[in-house]
């Protein structure tokens, strides 16, 4: 029997792993003996569901050791992370919590000796560069963007893990590097692209997207809280879709500008504090980082249960139920 905490557990994947892990719990085959869900945000009692104990709780106090301690936590699943800091980004506040607060949560994993820990890191961590490989294995160079916080916190995370694998392999890990995630509620800066009357891309680009259905992230994490799988891992359905397949699938016009007048319209926009994307921000859309999932399915042991075509399909079909 485990005991397993979650951090993010209020976030959007946080809440289908505790629904899960919940179910699992109850179900005649459990494997799990106790959950505790944590999140910076206290849950109301309506969100709250049985079996499971819900902890306020921020991941960069020490407060989190006492916590693992008193629970007996055998496998935490660090999913706590912050994309965006909003309109005006306040890069240190990010730092905070994705580099330090993971930072922490090793520490205080290691103080309560807890044996395992499971790490969202993300496909960004391998950076946006026009010499990335068409497809990305869990091999190749983690080169997350400078001038890209999110992206370049991921990659001082996975450095990170990597000196702890080195130096306290007592505390197992398994880190999950998902692409683009899709479901009945997915809100965020890639489906945005989508809102609008036409599809913007760029001239002479491709644009690929590797999507992995929430359900699908949210499945693995519960495998691996329940296994002694580690290793390092991609997350994404099988196959790419580029923006302009993208736009057709959503009957949109697909309007490829020029680098140069996005540039500049992102300049502009950011000096006037209108945008808190710059020029910058073009090579997020411009490469793409594309990952494999061989490993995924060949050594993890779980084959999504969507291909990216099928988890757009999904998100369109589920949208248009909601907006009817």
């Amino acid at each position: 029997m485990t005991s397993v905490l979650i951090t993010g557990a209020g976030g959007y994947i946080g809440r289908i792993v505790v629904k899960k892990l919940a179910a699992l719990k109850a179900s005649d085959d459990a494997k799990i003996d106790a959950i505790v869900a944590t999140d910076v945000r206290e849950t109301p009692k309506a969100d709250q569901i049985d079996g499971v104990t819900y902890v306020t709780a921020d991941i960069r106090s020490r407060d989190l050791a006492a916590i693992l301690e008193e629970h007996k936590v055998d496998v935490v699943a660090h999913l706590a992370a912050m994309v965006s800091a909003g309109k005006k980004d306040d890069r240190e506040l990010l730092y905070s919590i994705d580099v330090l607060g993971t930072k922490n949560v090793l520490e205080c994993c290691l103080a309560a000796k807890v044996s395992k820990i499971i790490v969202t890191s993300s496909g960004a961590s391998y950076g946006y560069y026009a010499d990335n490989p068409d497809w990305l294995d869990e091999n190749d160079a983690l080169r997350g963007n400078v001038e890209m916080p999110y992206s370049d916190n991921k990659r001082q995370v996975e450095e990170m893990l990597s000196r702890w694998r080195r130096d306290h392999p007592q505390l197992k890990q398994l880190i999950l590097r998902p692409g683009t995630v899709l479901g009945d509620t997915a809100a965020n800066q890639i489906t945005a692209l989508f809102d609008g009357r036409v599809v913007m891309g760029l001239r002479g680009a491709a644009i690929p997207f590797v999507l992995i259905w929430d359900d699908d992230v949210a499945e693995i994490i519960v495998v691996g809280a329940t296994s002694d799988k580690t290793g390092i891992f991609n997350l994404a359905g099988d196959g790419a879709l580029t923006m302009q397949e993208m736009a057709k699938m959503l009957g949109k016009p697909f309007v490829p500008l020029p680098v140069t007048l996005v540039k500049g319209a992102l300049w502009g926009l950011s000096k006037l504090g209108l945008s808190s994307f710059g020029p910058e921000q073009v090579n997020f859309l411009r490469y793409r980082p594309v990952l494999a999932n061989r490993r995924l399915k060949e050594e993890f042991g779980y084959i999504p249960r969507k291909t990216t075509r099928e988890v757009f399909e999904y998100f369109l079909e589920t949208r248009s139920h909601a907006q009817a």
